[in-house]
């Protein structure tokens, strides 16, 4: 069998290998700060737990607060690990499962448009975190939750998982913003199945941060708002960041 030339070379490294690298390299460095995110606020419980009485607070106030009334309509131990084990395992496996499909079936400029709104979302998500530490609900049994995992696992803070997890980034739910964007950007970009994986995958995980009480509803209200400017930022390919301008053209 013949050797590729040197410039087939080339152009297998230009188109392939090194946006494939430079793209790693991206996702790694907003992994490092979640990591440093982490790290910040890993003491801040006492903060965390009096953000969290000020948010159910809020909550009431908008009447919003049925989080635990929710959860206890679930009917059985085996759908609360059903949803235990949604959240542990299908959150990061879909968030790159998603990120490879645009970037091997997806054009170019449609991809890019996504990873920027997921690098916007996630830094903007760290950055709450380590300025509002904020206890999740399910450390609240006063409140009339229950720490589901705990209780019957799987738990994402026990194991590998939880030298990784934050439990006090509650404030925005990372679960949420990043499902609902999945669905946003496929709803947008495909058809069949694909689309309807991922609208079932946002709804899904809404019902999920909440039947296990990781989540205040508004971590999610929170998460889908920096969303929408990350989306104002960065529209899609095709639309113009003025809206004036498309009705000039």
């Amino acid at each position: 069998m013949a050797l590729p030339r040197r410039s087939e070379v080339v152009v297998r490294l230009r188109d392939g290998i090194l946006p494939a690298v430079f793209e790693l390299t991206l996702l790694a460095l907003v992994y490092v700060l979640y990591r440093v995110g982490r790290l910040v606020t890993i003491d801040a419980e006492q903060t965390a737990h009096a953000n969290a009485a000020a948010v159910r607070g809020l909550e009431r106030a908008l009447r919003l607060s049925h989080e635990a009334f929710i959860q206890d309509l679930v009917p059985s131990v085996d759908l609360l690990q059903a949803a235990n084990v949604y959240y542990v395992g299908v959150h990061f496996p879909a968030t790159v499962a998603f990120l490879v499909w645009g970037f091997v079936r997806r054009p170019r400029a449609e991809y890019r448009w996504a990873r920027n709104l997921i690098i916007i979302q996630t830094t903007c998500a760290v950055m709450l975190h380590m300025a509002f530490p904020l206890a999740p609900p399910r450390m609240f049994p006063q409140w009339g939750f229950v720490d589901s995992m705990t209780e019957y696992g799987p738990s994402a803070y026990d194991g590998a998982s939880g030298a990784v997890a934050n439990q006090y980034a509650a404030m925005p739910s990372l679960h949420v913003g990043w499902a609902v964007l999945i669905a946003v950007v496929v709803v947008r970009t495909a058809n069949g199945l694909v689309r309807q994986l991922a609208v079932w995958h946002a709804a899904i995980t809404i019902v999920v941060v909440t039947v296990t009480a990781n989540h205040w509803f508004m971590d999610g209200i929170v998460a889908c708002a920096i969303l929408v400017v990350a989306m104002r930022l960065f529209p899609a390919p095709g639309v113009s960041r003025i809206p004036q301008l498309q009705r000039l053209t």
